[in-house]
């Protein structure tokens, strides 16, 4: 007889914080790889840069950051998908439309994006800070120093910096971390070779990864270079440009593109 599996929303907060703890490296090699101005490095060569320079734990830098932005970002979009999928799956006696999973998704992302982008904010200057040479580095002790010093040095509207790309990416990830995952599971249960064991989640989460990164990939690239500025870009659009004159790849370089894959994997994995 096969178990009858039970979901609550507030499993998506705990367990993406969990999951960040396991992918946090990843997240801040992708933010590096990111924020170079020329590619001077890839994957390989910036991990082992880092580990050299400050040492292994300095891949865990903005740790706290990122945990608090999972306990504000995930936490607020899997409680609107979730909840009103699960209220939807009662009412119509099944799984919902895929259009109408994309929509909720979009919209929960969307929510939660902007909820989480003061923490997402400060996650990505910790995680960049690594990198900068020492008279340059902000320093930020933990989150909460962060998002007071922000607002104190930058005034409270900084902290909100790179919001509506952080929204818009937030809608982006959803919409292939949930709607694509629910979806693609729902697939590979039909077929009926396989039925509800970690192997159907594992192909779930790699399908889904892999969607999220060609959907917000371009998004994530100018999200995390407005968050990291502190003056350089006017606004979206200039660094929309900016970033347009390094070339087309500077959206979908490969090896920052394979980074966000395998983050957004594991990440669904251990969720």
């Amino acid at each position: 007889m096969q178990e009858n599996r039970v979901s609550r929303w507030y499993f998506g907060g705990v367990s993406s914080s969990a999951a960040a703890c396991v992918t946090h490296p990843l997240d801040l090699i992708k933010v590096h790889l990111q924020t170079q101005q020329e590619v001077r490095m890839r994957m390989i060569g910036m991990t082992l840069n880092v580990v050299r320079r400050e040492g292994f734990l300095a891949l865990y830098s903005g740790l706290t950051a990122s945990l608090c932005r999972q306990m504000t970002y995930s936490l607020s979009r899997f409680a609107i998908y979730e909840t009103v999928r699960d209220k939807m799956k009662r009412k119509n006696k099944g799984p919902m439309p895929f259009h109408q999973k994309v929509l909720l998704g979009a919209f929960g992302g969307f929510t939660g994006g902007f909820i989480g982008t003061p923490t997402d904010l400060v996650n990505v200057r910790m995680q960049n800070d690594v990198k900068m040479a020492a008279e340059f580095r902000r320093n930020y002790a933990h989150v909460f120093d962060g998002l007071l010093r922000v607002c104190k040095e930058e005034g409270l509207r900084k902290l909100f910096s790179g919001a509506s790309m952080a929204s818009s990416r937030g809608a982006l990830v959803s919409v292939g971390q949930l709607a694509c995952y629910d979806q693609s599971k729902e697939l590979v249960l039909a077929t009926g070779y396989l039925t509800d064991n970690i192997l159907t989640h594992f192909l779930a989460s790699v399908f889904a990864g892999g969607s999220a990164t060609i959907l917000c990939q371009p998004l994530d690239v100018v999200k995390t270079r407005l968050m990291n500025s502190e003056v350089q870009y006017g606004s979206v659009s200039h660094c929309l440009t900016e970033t347009a004159k390094l070339g087309p790849n500077a959206f979908y370089k490969v090896d920052v593109t394979f980074t966000q894959m395998l983050y957004t994997a594991l990440s669904n994995y251990v969720l």
